[in-house]
């Protein structure tokens, strides 16, 4: 057992997850503050060998921190510090919010996953345009990704123009946009990747990009049929790639006794369960477009091993969030430096 095992068994498993979730956060964020981002590279920097050019943009690693992490862009630097080639900051709302009420963060540490119904609590999309604007302007810097997605207090009917105000914020500062229409914490969210109203929220979204990339998240949850129709109108409407998955409403195969699962109630599961579901998803989105299309591999994703399988099976990069509750600072330099060893090993064959 690990010195960060024994601190998440002893500490942060005792700790309210959202609690330690903020803490986790502050030090984070204190990394660059004490100046020791550059110290601390010295450990975690991936391996030049490993870098990615993707939707015109150049990431020096394929592994990434997904959205849900850093909902207000606070930690950009941080992460980088630790080893993240990009980090996808939000979900941002045009309208900042308080999300859903407490308690709505738990862990099934049986399964190494979590269950959240955050509600997309931030502090607005003009909030993060001007935290990213900073970042964005240092160098060298991780490539900045916005995940977006609607206000709670916006009327489904409406969330183009609330998809459009939280574009035309971040679209000018961020390396890339992600619209988010697959949380299942916000009611009625995911009824907008029905094709018939995705299309026209895509539009206003790319329309007010610009020259920035946008890509869609989808949810694991949608059958075959959907995702092939999804990733159609995607690559039809020129979005520049697809991020397969977000969390899942499902809770089949699960080793945490069904009491507890069944106590900490609705929202997303997201982790190791989720694995199996998010493969499937990744092929079969990345059968359905062009070969050189961006394909972003979230869900499940915990070990070097796990982010190699998702590049052979046609990811073009991999995100991941919920291993590094369970893993520790030191997870991002573990996946990077275990896939640098995985391609050299299989370059010497």
């Amino acid at each position: 057992m690990g010195a960060y095992d024994i601190v998440f068994r002893q500490v942060f498993a005792r700790m309210d997850p959202e609690r330690a979730h903020h803490l986790a956060v502050s030090v984070i964020r204190v990394i660059p503050r004490l100046g020791l981002t550059r110290v601390v590279r010295r450990f975690t920097a991936p391996d030049p060998s490993l870098a990615v050019e993707a939707m015109g943009l150049r990431f020096e690693s394929p592994f990434g921190m997904a959205a849900g992490f850093d909902k207000d862009a606070e930690s950009i630097r941080g992460l980088w510090a630790l080893g993240f080639g990009h980090v996808e900051i939000g979900t941002v709302t045009a309208i900042a919010q308080e999300g859903n009420p407490r308690p709505r963060l738990f862990r099934l540490v049986a399964d190494r996953a979590v269950i959240n119904r955050m509600g997309f609590n931030n502090r607005g999309a003009a909030h993060a345009a001007e935290n990213v604007r900073r970042e964005a302007a240092r160098a060298p810097r991780p490539i900045i990704g916005a995940n977006i997605g609607k206000s709670r207090v916006v009327a489904v009917e409406d969330a183009v123009v609330d998809y459009r105000a939280s574009a035309r914020l971040l679209a000018p500062v961020a390396d890339y946009l992600a619209v988010n229409v697959s949380s299942p914490n916000t009611p009625g969210l995911r009824g907008l990747q029905d094709e018939a109203l995705l299309g026209p929220l895509l539009d206003a979204v790319l329309e007010e990009a610009g020259s920035t990339p946008v890509l869609v998240k989808i949810a694991p949850d949608l059958d075959d049929e959907s995702i092939e129709a999804v990733a159609r109108l995607a690559v039809g409407k020129g979005l520049r790639g697809i991020i397969a998955t977000n969390t899942t409403i499902g809770r089949a195969g699960l080793a945490t006794d069904p009491s507890v699962v069944e106590a900490a109630g609705a929202g997303g599961l997201s982790g190791a369960p989720l694995k199996e579901r998010s493969l499937e998803v990744l092929r079969r989105v990345r059968a359905a477009v062009p070969d050189d299309y961006c394909v972003i591999a979230v869900g499940g994703i915990d070990t070097a091993q796990d982010a190699a399988e998702r590049l052979a099976a046609g990811a073009t990069l991999v995100q991941g969030y919920t291993a590094f509750l369970y893993r520790g600072p030191g997870w991002a330099r573990q996946v990077t430096r275990g896939l640098a060893r995985l391609r050299t090993t299989a370059a010497a064959r």
